[in-house]
């Protein structure tokens, strides 16, 4: 017979690794105790969690126990699983980012085109983050490769489909703006996903760092 103390530790343990709510009856196998007594025990540790103010609770759910976490913490939640996190991306990531979620599919030579300056490296460096992927070859001389956003990329932006694109100039305003500032285009996203709806482009110098 295992001592409550024991008992305890191991209903925190096999809670956390089940997954999802643990049977009364399969805690009670694995602790070769009576079910009463494993019911007790959870209710116990339920009443603990909460006296003792713990970020994790105890939800009882049928004749199933399983963790959930503290309501009050969801802000704190939300902050940590913002969508992309800008800063980690360079200005020149984020301008080829953009023209390749307005424009695509798109080449390279397209992307070159608008931002006036080589993009193969912030390219790699987008893929190598699986926010940009290679979608097929263009009909045009030498059938270049076509470079479209992905399933990621709505994902960390906090976007469900490519129509949640906040509205931005179609291509000639776009370079026109860039003309005007004398540099290259750029469309700034924010770090929180409802920002990022409201975006709007601007313009601004942008090196080729990635």
């Amino acid at each position: 017979m295992y001592s409550k103390k024991t008992m305890k530790s191991a209903l925190e343990t096999l809670m956390f690794m089940w997954g999802e709510p643990l049977e009364v009856k399969d805690a009670a196998e694995v602790l070769e105790a009576e079910k009463s007594e494993i019911r007790g025990l959870f209710r116990e540790l339920q009443t603990e969690y909460e006296q003792e103010g713990r970020g994790i609770r105890i939800r009882e759910c049928g004749d199933a126990f399983g963790y959930i976490t503290y309501i009050e913490n969801d802000i704190f939640v939300q902050k940590l699983c913002t969508p992309v996190r800008v800063r980690r991306l360079s200005q020149a990531a984020l301008e080829v980012l953009a023209i390749i979620a307005y424009r695509q599919p798109v080449t390279r030579s397209e992307i070159d085109s608008i931002r006036g300056i080589k993009s193969e490296r912030v390219i790699d460096g987008l893929m190598d983050k699986g926010l940009v992927e290679i979608s097929g070859r263009s009909e045009g001389v030498g059938r270049p490769l076509l470079y479209s956003t992905t399933r990621e990329f709505l994902k960390k932006f906090g976007f469900a489909s490519l129509k949640d694109l906040p509205e931005v100039p179609e291509y000639e305003e776009m370079r026109r703006e860039r003309e005007e500032a004398g540099g290259q285009l750029s469309i700034n996203f924010d770090e929180d996903a409802e920002e990022n709806k409201d975006s709007e482009t601007m313009a601004g110098s942008a090196g080729d760092n990635d």
